[in-house]
């Protein structure tokens, strides 16, 4: 199996959240911009710009924190509790 697609496999569920999050930021950055700018065109362009690099910042966010809950994780319970 190439880099790339165990990559993908051993990330599937962070990579649906990743895609469910993006999802609903769209459609809120959409309604949030039209509300402000009144312009369908402006609205759906904020709505895929912004959302589309917050989506990349969650994935890489993510990945930070099961990082961090794999080392806590690791560290016997005496040696947190010193």
């Amino acid at each position: 199996m190439s880099r790339f697609r165990r990559s993908l496999h051993d990330n599937r569920q962070t990579l649906k959240k990743t895609g469910s999050y993006y999802l609903i930021h769209i459609t809120v950055a959409a309604l949030v911009a039209y509300a402000v700018t009144g312009n369908l065109i402006a609205s759906l362009t904020l709505s895929l710009l912004e959302p589309t690099v917050q989506a990349f910042a969650f994935f890489f966010h993510e990945k930070a924190w099961q990082r961090w809950n794999a080392r806590t994780a690791a560290v016997p319970a005496e040696a947190q509790a010193a």
